[in-house]
């Protein structure tokens, strides 16, 4: 058996980290030229599901390396409105862990082999196996082929062309708060939490989150694994702004165009006449760090026939971050896929993982969607076709 992977990001690399484990050659193919182009967002969190699938994918000191670059924030999120005054906290169980996503992407490589610049075109799947076809026009043949290729996967668009991904009518616009003695001010020890929202009547929200690291990162990576240097290391607030797309009046392609320091005075202009406290923290973003993401979501499909082609996180069940979900599934995807296949031939083994992950990943996709429709005015999830 040999497993081809299209896609670098979490999902993707746990599946590569726990075949190579089990002892299933796998090659991981990136459309982008390196591991650090894109822009993809900046604390993560982790809970159990997350924690239970890293653990299970990498060797014992990568996992802890990952536990001790993590941050313990508080285990709730706070529901601000937006004079600041607090509406609720949800209290959280089990693992709570913020963390650097790119920290995290440094772990699961390790020890990956990734050819970069690679964009998958299509595939031809047959009785003996399936070959995928790349825009330089190499190809690469093997037993399985897993688009773990994100939103806009091209491999789910030639393989289940009826899932959908759709606007969910919410854009958030990224950026970030360096945690220095002086910032750290600006936070009530309360809102060191896994998250902090501050929401207007107009579902427009400022969403914030420390990534503090628990011991120097170089410290963390010279006691554990001597062989990675991480890069990331300054402990951050996390800080979005989003809002609904009407609201924003700026489409995707004018939000792509937009310099960083013009975007942040945008989100500061969504905030106009909120409590002081909540301007002043987009008032210290890096504007340099500052980047519009749309926010969109798959629509639910029935169950489909194994085949030697099969998919995970966000190329199948994509949702917003209204669940703190996307990063826990994608890596539990790669995680169970990788299992399935040590333990039983290839066919079983998809029909187990789809049928598993079709049930777990659109649950999620669901409890996202109401999320985002109760709390940030999301657009109610509808039916596939």
């Amino acid at each position: 058996m040999s497993v081809i992977i299209i896609g670098a990001g979490l999902g993707g690399l746990s599946l590569a980290q726990g075949l190579r484990r089990a002892g299933i050659p796998c090659q991981v193919y990136e459309r982008d030229e390196s591991a650090e182009m894109r822009k993809q967002g900046y604390r993560l969190h982790i809970d159990d599901v997350g924690d239970t699938a890293l653990r299970e994918v990498l060797p014992p000191n990568s996992h802890e390396l990952f536990r001790a670059t993590a941050g313990r924030a508080l285990p709730r999120t706070n529901i601000y409105d937006e004079r600041m005054r607090l509406v609720t906290a949800l209290e959280a169980d089990g693992v709570q862990l913020n963390i650097n996503r790119f920290t995290v992407r440094q772990i699961l490589l390790r020890d990956q082999e990734v050819r970069y610049g690679k964009r998958f075109t299509h595939y031809e799947a047959d009785d003996g196996g399936v070959t995928a076809h790349f825009a330089d026009g190499t190809s690469v043949r093997g037993s399985l082929l897993v688009g773990a290729d994100g939103v806009n996967s091209p491999v789910r668009q030639q393989y289940l062309p009826h899932a959908q991904v759709v606007d969910s009518g919410l854009v958030q616009l990224y950026g970030r708060l360096p945690l220095t003695p002086a910032t750290r001010k600006l936070f009530d020890p309360e809102m060191f939490a896994v998250f902090s929202m501050i929401i207007a009547p107009d579902r427009t929200m400022v969403g914030f989150a420390p990534v503090d690291y628990p011991e120097p990162v170089a410290d963390a990576s010279a006691r554990l694994v001597p062989d990675l240097r991480l890069r990331d290391h300054e402990p951050y607030m996390t800080c979005a702004v989003g809002a609904r797309r009407e609201t924003l009046g700026r489409s995707d392609v004018e939000l792509a165009a937009t310099a960083p320091a013009d975007l942040k005075k945008l989100a500061f202009g969504l905030i106009d006449g909120w409590h002081p406290r909540a301007r002043v923290l987009v008032e210290h973003w890096d504007a340099e760090a500052t980047f519009p993401q749309p926010i969109r979501t798959s629509i639910p499909v029935e169950p489909w026939p194994p085949s030697r082609v099969t998919l995970l996180g966000d190329a199948i069940h994509a949702m917003s971050p209204a669940a703190g979900a996307g990063a826990n599934t994608a890596l539990r995807d790669g995680a169970a896929l990788a299992s399935a296949l040590a333990g039983a031939p290839l066919l079983e083994a998809v029909a187990a993982y789809e049928a598993a992950m079709v049930d777990y990943g659109f649950a999620v996709v669901r409890e996202s969607a109401e999320n985002g429709r109760r709390y940030l005015g999301q657009n109610p999830l509808t039916t596939a076709g």
